[in-house]
């Protein structure tokens, strides 16, 4: 489990901008579940992005009008017959506040409204929407994420996130017609949240150490590597001085360990320790550069946590668990020792 509290956190790693002046006083709330939570987060940065002004698009419309405007649609205006009327149909620009990422956020927004939130979120929210009046809404099964990002309109970046994580995380009850917010978002949601949450860390608290997600290339010594699989690595620190480099694998399961028939044994994930040995063993040393691997399990409420250290083939690999159901001071202590181990 993670208390909801630490789930900002995460999100404050994973995406700088929480770590600003505007959203510090979100941290010090408590948040009776995720829904709250990202609710307040958004609320936020709505604000702060009204106050730096909404983003603004050329649209092309298409309309029926007495004064020709733009590019005339002749068929289009034979069409529907708006010759009769003595108008002409024309797609035109329009400077409008309408933008893709404005109407995602609209729809995040009205979501929201029917989820399990507080009477006073949802009057933010209220206020807010004010601002979109001339925004439309979207289908939420329809909504495209993978949106473009400029030096215009970059503080969007961290919000349409937030959006992503409201929607994709949503339970929607025909019972009540009450939108719930899975407490822990979903097993989609979460383990990109707990990779970026771990590399943001190291980023911004271990600036002394170069942290990292490379493309690892495979050591081949004969043969075409273009059928290969990618090896993207989740993070990788290294600490010059020491000449230390730690691979980690970060995991977020809802079990750590599989079970083997016949005797059900309790064992690590095959897939996992064939991942990170073969990330070190195909890691591009340097002459006395001495290399580790780590798997960073997400623990669970099972009774048996993964928590071993193997020399395998002259390198160290470990498998670790990560406690995220404690204060976050302690959360950072357990990130501080990993650091600590490349440090001697």
């Amino acid at each position: 489990m993670i208390q909801v509290q630490n789930i900002y956190y995460m999100l404050a790693y994973a995406f700088q901008n929480l770590l600003e002046q505007g959203y510090k006083d979100v941290a010090t709330e408590d948040f009776p579940n995720t829904a709250e939570l990202l609710a307040a987060i958004l609320c936020r940065g709505v604000s702060i992005q009204v106050k730096r002004g909404l983003e603004r698009q050329y649209i092309t419309t298409a309309d029926a009008l007495c004064s020709p405007r733009g590019k005339i649609e002749v068929s289009d205006s034979i069409k529907t017959l708006a010759i009769r009327k003595k108008q002409l149909t024309c797609a035109y620009d329009e400077f409008s506040v309408n933008s893709y990422s404005n109407r995602i956020i609209k729809t995040t927004m009205e979501t929201l409204l029917r989820a399990n939130i507080s009477k006073m979120r949802k009057k933010e929210l209220r206020k807010l929407l004010l601002f979109f009046h001339e925004v439309s809404v979207l289908p939420c099964c329809d909504i495209q994420w993978n949106l473009q990002y400029s030096r215009n309109n970059q503080t969007y970046r961290m919000l349409i996130e937030i959006c992503r994580l409201v929607i994709q995380g949503m339970l929607q009850t025909n019972a009540d017609g009450i939108t719930r917010i899975m407490d822990y978002l979903d097993e989609q949601t979460m383990p990109k949240l707990y990779e970026k949450f771990i590399l943001g860390y190291y980023q911004k608290e271990h600036p002394e150490l170069k942290a990292y997600s490379p493309q690892i290339d495979w050591q081949l010594d004969d043969g075409d590597k273009t059928m290969l699989p990618i090896m993207q690595s989740d993070i990788v620190l290294r600490n010059r001085e020491t000449r230390q480099t730690l691979i980690i694998d970060a995991k977020y399961y809802t079990h750590n360990m599989q079970m083997k028939a016949p005797h059900m044994k309790q064992t690590i994930h095959s897939g996992n320790l064939y991942q990170i040995f073969t990330y070190v063993k195909n890691w591009p040393s340097k002459p006395n550069e001495i290399v580790s691997g780590m798997i960073l399990y997400a623990r669970t409420d099972d009774s048996v946590q993964p928590d071993s250290d193997y020399q395998m083939s002259g390198n160290l690999i470990s498998v670790k668990t990560l406690d995220l159901n404690c204060k976050f001071s302690d959360i950072s202590e357990q990130l501080d020792a990993i650091a600590a181990s490349i440090s001697e």
